[in-house]
């Protein structure tokens, strides 16, 4: 028998086997190397990602505006002038509203809407063309307790009426004989902090030129009373 004769019967079916490898086979392996380029893309995708956000976030942080800040004390109805302001540059979040500093200078000459302190903000809200006291009208100063303030803060342009009510030890003829009260319509222009002590704030009321006087009267009398208007429209 040919030696080609005798691989062929030492093989099962025929079939020519292979050199044996003695012992359990081992499974294959995955190259490592396979699986390294996605996970190296993977890795600079997620670095870039970060340096983006890291990117973004010092922009934000680094991003300073150019604003208008109070230099000084300013009162209601002041004319604010150059020196009554400065100029600061912060990080400003989109939700505040101020005067940006290359708008300086169409605040200077408008009147403070509201009391004004150093080292704030000023804010367009703030200042106005309008003079708080018109012409024809007059200004009175109400003095009131603790007890007879709104609990409703009294701001620059709110509408009241100047209720006159009667002294004290005097009958009170409106109640018995119907009629209501006299009132006047005013308009607040300043009304002070309490007054250390005696609590009492003093609230500058814009009223006509004729019933300046009368208020005036009413509060030497101590027979005035503020009250809030009703918006308009209600």
């Amino acid at each position: 028998m040919s030696k080609s004769q005798e691989r062929l019967a030492a093989s099962p079916n025929g079939v020519p086997q292979q050199g044996r490898v003695s012992g359990a086979v081992a499974p294959p392996r995955v190259s490592a190397r396979r699986r390294r380029p996605g996970v190296i893309a993977l890795s600079l995708a997620l670095i870039a990602a970060g340096g983006a956000g890291v990117a973004v976030l010092l922009l934000q942080v680094g991003h300073r505006t150019e604003v208008v800040t109070v230099a000084r004390d300013v009162q209601v109805g002041q004319v604010l002038s150059e020196e009554d302001l400065g100029k600061a540059s912060i990080a400003l979040d989109p939700a505040v509203k101020a005067v940006r500093a290359g708008d300086l200078d169409s605040v200077v000459g408008k009147r403070a809407a509201v009391e004004l302190r150093p080292g704030s903000l000023l804010a367009p809200s703030q200042v106005t063309e309008d003079s708080l006291v018109k012409a024809g009208e007059q200004l009175v100063p109400i003095g009131l307790k603790s007890e007879q303030v709104p609990a409703t803060a009294l701001v620059p342009g709110q509408k009241v009426e100047l209720v006159h009510v009667p002294a004290q030890g005097v009958e009170d003829t409106g109640k018995s004989s119907g009629l209501s009260p006299r009132t006047i319509a005013g308009r607040v222009v300043k009304a002070s902090g309490a007054a250390p002590g005696s609590g009492v704030v003093v609230v500058d009321v814009a009223t006509s030129a004729d019933d300046g006087p009368i208020a005036a009267a009413w509060v030497s009398a101590g027979t005035l009373r503020l009250v809030l208007a009703a918006p308009d429209g209600s």
